[in-house]
């Protein structure tokens, strides 16, 4: 095994689009584990959206990664080295090591992944923290019910391809909105979703009407800008809104209030909206029903996944700026290293 281990550092606060002078890649000794703690090797890095908001200083839910500080990610990794009684050499867990070949860790926060559950790879996707953001948002905020319409955007990515397929099993219509013909098809002819319209469709607004003629109930909302613009006429009394994401804002930090937010909080009166925000550690105490359902819809086949994999962890930086373009087609994952050392 190489004696050298690797990270991707954060070199600078991005202005807008983040690019490749933002991040920098560094070589280090492979660290040692102290006292109870434990040497992992990361397998695959997952890359996600929120990951946008860590790289500035803004407020916001969680601490941004220093200037200097490895990027944050989580990750599934093999512990190689323990002096935790608690995880034992070859184990395969969940961690949040980051944009690196190896971290240290003192066993607080990590959890041994089951392969019996599905690759391991899913634990960062389907099983893991974007399935449980589609799980816990549209069922416990948008709380979908027979007959109604769901639409989610992002709908070939990781939580909105789950959003739509639980709709489904729920006994929900799902319109699905993504980027591009390829995307489209793949969510309306192997996700089972109703209908799909391309964002970049300059027709999007009229065809999301013909698509929900009993207008909306549930707007899974993880995209913003455009598309959200197109959904909220639609929206019908009492529906109900998760706000997980808005992928098309990321860049954009520091705008002021849009010319119809005022338009906009009348809708909100008059229909009896509910608009919630949500963070997925909101709803930790969901863990176990979440993993209970997701893997048995997982084996049954009744919620597909795809997953679109960047080789080596030099390739992250490029794959995330990617990622907020909507260049992956599926769950964003970097494999680091191979299964086993």
């Amino acid at each position: 095994m190489s004696h050298q281990a690797k990270r991707v550092i954060l070199a600078s606060r991005p202005v807008g689009e983040p690019k490749a002078s933002d991040f920098r890649i560094e070589e280090c000794a492979i660290p040692t584990p102290g006292a109870g703690e434990v040497l992992l090797r990361t397998i695959w890095l997952s890359l996600d959206p929120y990951m946008r908001g860590r790289m500035s200083d803004g407020p916001s839910y969680a601490a941004p990664v220093p200037i200097g500080g490895v990027m944050e990610g989580g990750t599934v990794s093999e512990v190689i080295a323990s002096n935790n009684p608690a995880f034992a050499k070859g184990d395969i867990v969940l961690s949040r090591a980051g944009w690196q070949t190896h971290a240290i860790s003192d066993g607080k926060g990590l959890s041994k992944i089951d392969p019996k559950l599905g690759s391991i790879s899913s634990a960062v996707g389907v099983l893991g923290m974007p399935g449980m953001t589609a799980y816990t948002g549209l069922l416990d905020i948008g709380k979908p019910q027979p007959g109604e319409t769901v639409v989610v955007a992002a709908a070939s990515g990781a939580v909105g391809s789950a959003v739509g397929q639980i709709a489904k099993i729920k006994g929900a219509r799902a319109i699905g909105i993504a980027g591009g013909k390829d995307k489209c098809d793949y969510v309306k002819n192997e996700l089972g979703f109703d209908d799909c319209l391309d964002h970049r469709d300059p027709d999007l607004a009229a065809k999301l009407k013909a698509a929900c003629p009993g207008g909306i109930d549930v707007y899974f909302e993880n995209v913003g800008g455009a598309v959200f613009e197109a959904v909220f006429p639609l929206l019908n009394a009492f529906a109900r809104m998760p706000v997980c994401g808005l992928i098309a804002e990321y860049n954009n930090f520091g705008e002021t209030s849009p010319k119809w937010a005022g338009k906009m909080m009348r809708a909100v009166l008059t229909k009896r909206l509910t608009i919630r925000g949500f963070i997925v550690s909101d709803f930790a105490a969901r863990h176990g029903d979440f993993l209970r359902d997701m893997s048995q819809w997982v084996r049954e086949g009744k919620v597909k996944h795809k997953e679109f994999v960047t080789e080596g962890l030099d390739s992250a930086p490029a794959a995330f700026m990617g990622l907020l373009k909507g260049a992956n087609f599926g769950k964003q994952l970097v494999r680091v290293g191979p299964d086993k050392a």
